[in-house]
């Protein structure tokens, strides 16, 4: 089952609002693609939250666009910026990207972001959303999203 960005933000607002924190806090994140003998292949990546969607775009013929519309899934990690920190904990978001070629769908998109050439642009299915932090320096907390379900929060110490 997945979702779309919006029908998380729905169901979990609090998470979302989190998420979206963590996301805009820096500007590139690192996306989890599957090579074609099926390894992982990490990269760097912009993302963009517009219109209730999770939006990807990439360079022309980049590895990771290709590599995703021969296997849709991937995982995204919000940069954790400097230090250990990690304000607003650690959050990964899985799912499907799908490529969009409808004309008006990427110049809307082109027109909000302005890239600097063409691009590869693909919406996501969410799959799951993961937040992980620590809590009163004592739990690690994670909180785990799947569409459908309730979300559920793990304790540790």
């Amino acid at each position: 089952m997945t979702a779309q960005w919006a029908a998380f933000a729905t169901a979990e607002p609090d998470l979302a609002g989190t998420v979206e924190k963590r996301f805009g806090a820096y500007t590139h994140h690192i996306l989890a693609t599957l090579r074609k003998d099926g390894s992982p292949r990490t990269s760097g990546l912009e993302v963009r939250l517009l219109n209730g969607e999770l939006w990807l775009g990439m360079m022309p013929d980049s590895l990771k666009a290709l590599d995703l519309r021969r296997d849709p899934r991937f995982a995204l990690q919000a940069n954790p910026g400097e230090g250990t920190g990690m304000g607003g904990g650690d959050v990964r978001i899985s799912g499907r990207a799908i490529e969009v070629d409808d004309v008006e769908t990427k110049a809307g998109y082109v027109e909000e972001v302005e890239p600097p050439e063409q691009l590869h642009l693909f919406r996501t299915e969410l799959t799951e959303v993961v937040r992980t932090y620590i809590e009163d320096d004592t739990y690690l907390v994670v909180q785990v999203w799947t569409p459908g379900a309730p979300l559920r929060t793990i304790k540790r110490t």
